[in-house]
């Protein structure tokens, strides 16, 4: 079985020398290890010395020099726009409190993964929302940086959640 062992970013790789793409949604976009199947049926291993975030356009080295390029797929999700920058900023927060993944979008809107609960609390916040299949890809955690470096560290809280 092939074995993708290294990720580069999108941009960072020949993409002309792609051998395939793998369309991925986002639970599975954020793996060390895992046996996924290409888009033409292609079987591979995933085998990166540590967890990444695969991202839409990230290319992954195969062990013969070859490569696969990373899709995102379509999910169920829900955009978001508040009346001005400070109302979405605002969602924002109200979102970030309740620690939901979320995408800042290029428009300034923010995205995450549809629920119905969380749909119903920003459009009572006052904000307009848009329900579609889109592909999601989350910010990275503050320890993440921008590529795929990961650093450990602790998160307690001194606080309980409902």
């Amino acid at each position: 079985m092939m074995r993708a062992i290294k990720v580069e970013n999108a941009g960072a790789w020949p993409r002309e020398d792609a051998a395939g793409r793998v369309t991925l949604p986002y639970h599975d976009r954020h793996r060390r290890r895992m046996r996924l199947v290409a888009d033409d049926g292609t079987d591979f291993l995933l085998d990166l010395e540590r967890v990444a975030l695969l991202r839409d356009g990230d290319g992954l080295a195969i062990e013969d020099g070859s490569w696969i390029e990373v899709a995102a797929s379509p999910e169920d999700v829900v955009d978001v726009h508040g009346a001005n920058h400070r109302a979405t900023a605002r969602l924002a927060w109200h979102l970030g409190n309740r620690h939901l993944p979320v995408q800042i979008m290029e428009d300034g809107g923010i995205r995450f993964r549809y629920d119905h609960v969380i749909e119903e609390m920003v459009q009572g916040l006052g904000g307009e929302t848009a329900r579609k299949m889109a592909p999601f890809t989350p910010e990275g955690g503050a320890y993440e940086g921008h590529g795929h470096h990961h650093h450990a560290h602790t998160h307690t809280h001194e606080h309980d959640h409902d």
